[in-house]
């Protein structure tokens, strides 16, 4: 039986609805496939004072490699290497010394210097005792507070002060910089030396007095892969990442200089 042309068009038009609506469906089915794509989840263990500036980087990364979810844990260096020794998950390490990271070959891959830091003295907000520089840190009456020899800003501390033959007591020994910077911002210390990018994240709390470079100490930040990781291609991707132009900027505009 032949149809009405308005006939056709009813059954073509129902032909072309049914058509799509089977497109549809495929493109949505792959959609759902690669919304619900795993993605790699990388742990990074890192040295407390890059901890403002990795949230940075996290962003930054996670935009360009989708297919990877970072997570960070900081700590001061010395507790990050207990945590590898002890086999804790992780994919990638990054400290604030390169003694530490030289001590944990076994477990690592070959590490790359990704920053440098250097060390200030840091104040109340507006230096109320007026410390002026290194010498003013032996004053008994003013309340300093140092990073713990074992972690590597004490360790810079300690180097620096013995140079210069300077005799310090402190109030309190911290197991990691923010700490040092935290009982500063909080008024328990009137004083502690930290890294000078670790100032620029309370500049509303604190004072920085910068210290001679022939006085102070230049701190390297090492990377390296994990041999126990799980994912050694993506947190090698990731190390690698920490020395391109993108990472390089994100660190100097934090205040860290050229490795």
């Amino acid at each position: 039986m032949s149809l009405p042309p308005t006939g056709r068009r009813g059954v073509a038009a129902a032909s072309t609805a049914a058509l799509l609506f089977t497109l549809a469906a495929c493109g949505g089915d792959d959609g759902d496939k690669d919304a619900a794509a795993p993605r790699t989840e990388l742990t990074v263990l890192a040295a407390s004072s890059l901890t403002d500036v990795f949230t940075t980087a996290e962003a930054a990364y996670e935009k360009e490699h989708p297919g990877t979810k970072l997570t960070f844990s900081f700590a001061g260096s010395q507790e990050l290497a207990a945590q590898v020794r002890q086999g804790a998950p992780a994919d990638a390490l990054v400290t604030a010394d390169t003694r530490t990271m030289d001590g944990l070959e076994p477990e690592t891959g070959t590490p790359t210097v990704i920053a440098k830091n250097r060390l200030v003295i840091v104040t109340g907000e507006g230096n109320p005792e007026k410390v002026q520089g290194l010498p003013d840190l032996a004053d008994p009456s003013l309340k300093v507070v140092l990073a713990a020899p074992e972690v590597p800003v004490g360790r810079y501390a300690e180097q620096i002060l013995d140079a210069q033959r300077i005799e310090v007591k402190p109030v309190s020994q911290e197991p990691n910089v923010r700490a040092v910077l935290s009982k500063v911002e909080l008024g328990e210390a009137d004083a502690g030396l930290v890294y000078r990018t670790d100032t620029t994240v309370a500049t509303d709390k604190v004072d920085a007095v910068d210290i001679p470079d022939a006085q102070n100490a230049i701190a390297s930040y090492p990377a390296a892969t994990l041999k126990s990781s799980e994912h050694a291609e993506a947190a090698a991707a990731f190390v690698s990442w920490l020395s391109s132009p993108e990472a390089q900027k994100i660190l100097q505009d934090a205040g860290f200089q050229k490795p």
